[in-house]
């Protein structure tokens, strides 16, 4: 226990913190730990289906990826003086609150009115873990392969999931912000 206090560990205590303090605060906000169907389930693919959102990973779980990937690099702008393992976890907040912003209920009627998310009723617990999980994969991802590598991959991931879902980063905060009735009539198709 005492070599987990020492210095070198606070960024990763401060990470499993913050984690802990988004659970806390989306149970708060009433969300199921996984699905009501009552199997958890690692992967869901189908991005239309009632499971979305409720287990660990579905093809939305890459947009979280892509934040990590945009992350890495605003909050190494924005902190340029702090040590990677607390830009790490400074990202990683920030996810953590779009977690708990993005479960409140002015955001869920928000997708459910300007998107094409219809029946959106919310991430369980375990999905918002998940992304919080994904996003901390695209920092380590975008730290090693660098800034050009980083874009190129953050556009292929946007053209994959508008071929295979009719969604994307930039197209789902588009939607959120400036709803577009023939893209969503497009998403819906």
């Amino acid at each position: 226990m005492i070599r987990a206090l020492e210095r070198k560990n606070w960024p990763l205590l401060a990470v499993i913190v913050t984690i802990v303090l988004m659970i806390v605060q989306l149970r708060l906000q009433h969300r199921e730990w996984f699905c009501s169907c009552a199997t958890l389930r690692a992967w869901v693919s189908d991005p239309a289906s009632s499971h979305t959102s409720q287990h660990l990973a579905d093809p939305f779980t890459f947009t979280h990826f892509q934040h990590g990937l945009v992350l890495c690099f605003v909050v190494g702008w924005l902190a340029k003086n702090w040590k990677w393992p607390w830009q790490v976890w400074l990202a990683l907040a920030i996810e953590a609150g779009w977690e708990i912003l993005e479960n409140t209920q002015f955001v869920i009627n928000r997708y459910r009115d300007a998107t094409a998310a219809l029946g959106y009723t919310g991430d369980s617990i375990v999905n918002s873990v998940g992304d919080v999980l994904a996003c901390w994969l695209g920092l380590v991802v975008a730290k090693k392969i660098g800034w050009n590598a980083t874009w190129v991959l953050f556009f292929a991931i946007e053209v994959v999931l508008l071929i295979t879902i009719r969604d994307s980063l930039l197209l789902n905060v588009l939607m959120l912000f400036w709803p577009i009735e023939a893209i969503k009539q497009w998403q819906l198709g």
